[in-house]
């Protein structure tokens, strides 16, 4: 293989009409190649892609709408390791924390091959065992795995629709119990503080609490 003068290994042929993408020789480089990557694999499945202001965050990406989102660290690899690639799956030296994010998605690029892993399923492991073909590959099942975004992400029309009743049934519960002095449990979505706080307004208004001519 030659090297181009720009850094970037010219694409290997492996079979006619099979080109494995370019290696960016640089890592900060590849890294943010390698982000740009995730977002152009991830619009092609659909899903809708933001990325957090600055990069504080412990994750990458998230993925989803108001209402439902999911985290995501990206990752990616180059380097061979028993029968596959090995990913390190790190931050300043140490493996990442529990809650840090929801899904790692990382890319083997010699391979040309995204693994969309849940959070848990790597807690605590400071690399990851990739494109094995080992009998102790793990992480198989996640290959191409861009459904699990999908899933995460996204609430069914009918799942919305008992998510919202239950919501206003709970909101309605928290306001009788806050005007009758009993224990008051705050809704935990913004929709559902939301309607606490009309039901509380409406319940006022009925049993006369609140006159309008003062306002």
């Amino acid at each position: 293989m030659k090297k181009r003068k720009s850094g970037i290994i010219k694409p290997r042929i492996i079979k006619p009409g099979i080109i494995k993408p370019p290696i960016i020789k640089d890592p900060k480089a590849r890294g943010e190649w390698v982000e740009s990557v995730f977002m152009a694999r991830a619009g092609e499945h659909g899903l809708a892609v933001s990325r957090p202001w600055g990069d504080s965050r412990s994750y990458d990406f998230v993925i989803g709408r108001p209402g439902r989102f999911v985290s995501v660290q990206v990752k990616s690899t180059v380097f061979e390791s028993g029968g596959g690639y090995s990913c390190a799956v790190r931050k300043n030296n140490k493996a990442y924390s529990r809650g840090e994010f929801d899904f790692l998605a990382a890319y083997v690029i010699p391979e040309d091959v995204w693994y969309i892993i849940p959070a848990g399923t790597i807690e605590g492991k400071e690399s990851v065992g990739l494109c094995s073909e080992s009998n102790h590959a793990r992480y198989e099942e996640y290959r191409e795995a861009w459904h699990l975004l999908r899933e995460g992400s996204e609430v069914s029309s009918e799942g919305s629709g008992d998510s919202k009743a239950a919501e206003g049934e709970s909101c309605t519960e928290n306001s009788a119990s806050a005007e009758s002095g009993g224990e008051d449990h705050h809704p935990a979505s913004a929709l559902g503080r939301m309607e606490a706080a009309m039901n509380f307004f409406k319940q006022r208004l009925e049993r006369g609490d609140v006159d309008w001519r003062k306002r």
